[in-house]
């Protein structure tokens, strides 16, 4: 399957403030900014010889402007006119405005997070990684009931660059830890069948499919679906559907993370891998006051790191490394957990 190329946008904009955090939302989540200017300073000239595949208008100041009429008159690609003043990029207000923008940007423009499926080609050829990690003997010495209900779980974030950062940190991972994990992966629904077998070919993990009326189990990985919302019943059975995940995301990063921490309060963490945007934000405090934690890779092992830096920048994130050495961590962790 041949996927296009990222959005190209051209952003004019009236303030210096909205045009960085245009610039910057917009590359953190793929898109490729070809212009961002001042309309006061763009030429005629300049319109007609940018090529972009949207046209983000965004003016504070100026009620009107015989460059945007110029503009709408000419523009042979949709315009669309921006969500207001944007929020400072670290603000409680910044991850709705980003939803509701990047919401239009994808009904219009497409969804970068597409980039992700060729991928899989490349982890499907993929020879053994590195041997995986010992376990602790305070683990090994009480062995679980295979196929039990999951009391611990943990959600594995990713987009851009996700599946290479996750199948790395779970090839890590020896088997029989206590836990199980959920893992939404930014990616089209076209690669959705394909995924389990790519991250999970060399892992004594298995990743399948979300499985609606099941529990999340003992020693494997779940799949969050694309196309619907998992949700947990009260008794802790997975609930697939009917409904989508809310825009722009799917599967949606900030909603996973709410279900997960009301089913599992003070007994889930998430891991935030390679991605673009910031998805999770919205929802680290939620899961900060239920007891959870939240990891992130560091930016230098990411392919994109925007959305560990997004967790990392707003003080949710209380450790960050490789996702081998993020499999150390959760390894040590519940080993300690069993020794007390």
């Amino acid at each position: 399957m041949t996927e296009r190329s990222s959005g190209r946008v051209a952003v004019i904009a009236d303030t210096s403030l909205q045009r960085h955090v245009l610039q910057q939302t917009l590359l953190a989540n793929g898109y490729q900014v070809l212009l961002n200017s001042d309309p006061l300073r763009l030429e005629g000239e300049q319109l007609s010889a940018c090529a972009p595949d949207l046209w983000l208008v965004d003016l504070a100041q100026l009620e009107d402007s015989p460059l945007i009429d110029q503009l709408l008159e000419q523009a042979t690609v949709p315009v669309l006119f921006g969500e207001g003043q944007a929020p400072e990029r670290h603000s409680e207000h910044y991850p709705r405005w980003e939803r509701r923008l990047l919401g239009k940007l994808k009904r219009l423009v497409g969804d970068p997070a597409r980039a992700v499926g060729p991928s899989l080609e490349v982890l499907l050829n993929q020879g053994q990684r590195p041997a995986r990690l010992n376990l602790p003997d305070s683990l090994a010495s009480t062995p679980l009931a295979a196929g039990e209900p999951a009391r611990q779980v943990w959600l594995l974030a990713a987009s851009l660059g996700g599946p290479e950062a996750v199948k790395e940190f779970l090839d890590a991972l020896p088997g029989g830890l206590p836990l199980g994990f959920v893992y939404a992966q930014h990616i089209d629904a076209s690669f959705e069948q394909r995924l389990p077998q790519a991250v999970g070919r060399h892992s004594q993990w298995p990743v399948n499919l979300a499985r609606a009326g099941d529990w999340v189990r003992y020693g494997e990985v779940v799949v969050a679906p694309i196309g619907q919302e998992l949700g947990f019943d009260e008794d802790g059975r997975m609930r697939v559907g009917p409904r989508p995940w809310p825009e722009p995301y799917s599967p949606s990063i900030d909603q996973m993370m709410l279900n997960l921490a009301q089913q599992f309060p003070s007994c889930c963490g998430v891991i935030a891998f390679s991605g673009m945007g910031s998805d999770g934000s919205a929802a680290a405090a939620y899961v900060l006051r239920k007891g959870g934690l939240i990891w992130t890779q560091t930016a230098d092992s990411c392919a994109c790191p925007s959305m560990p830096d997004s967790l990392r920048e707003g003080g949710y994130s209380s450790f960050s490394a490789s996702p081998r050495e993020l499999a150390e961590a959760l390894v040590a962790r519940l080993a300690e957990q069993y020794d007390q």
